[in-house]
């Protein structure tokens, strides 16, 4: 295992990674137990592909994202990758596409456990009345990330 820090337009972002696949991404400046420092070519293309996202030029990720949890909370986040770019779904929504309908709340939960922060998108869940909620890297930034993606969609929707 290996992870590396860095500076970007949101902050210092955390990268962990086993061999070529991303296992965790922490906002602020973390260390990892039994994990080298070392920005390796899998986290390289993966600071890469955040910044060209961070950026308005990447809509998606092609990423080897392995995680792990409940098979609840790995529903939620298999869920949540299929919410597109510049869109949002609440918390029912996804509650109802993985056919559980009275687990808005458990979704939170399982988002706010998410391991893999904006690769794995959960900053696109808002609140059944369109009001943005909790997020691991602060509201400020949950609205900065659905900023950048809608001002992309607005940019190409004009040509």
């Amino acid at each position: 295992m290996h992870y590396f820090c860095r500076e970007t337009i949101i902050g210092k972002i955390s990268i962990l990674a086993q061999k070529n696949s991303i296992v965790r991404m922490d906002f602020g400046d973390h260390s990892y137990q039994n994990a080298e420092n070392i920005e390796s070519s899998s986290i390289q293309n993966a600071f890469r592909q955040l910044i060209e996202y961070l950026t308005g030029i990447r809509q998606y990720f092609d990423l080897e994202l392995v995680y792990d949890g409940s098979i609840f909370q790995t529903s939620v986040w298999n869920q949540l990758k299929k919410i597109p770019y510049g869109k949002t779904k609440s918390y029912r929504e996804i509650a109802e596409a993985i056919n559980n309908p009275k687990s808005c709340i458990a979704v939170g939960g399982a988002c706010s456990k998410n391991p893999i922060p904006i690769f794995i998108p959960c900053h696109r869940v808002i609140g059944s009345n369109g009001k943005l909620t909790g997020y691991g890297g602060g509201i400020d930034l949950k609205k900065r990330l659905l900023e950048i993606e809608s001002k992309t969609n607005a940019v190409q929707s004009s040509f």
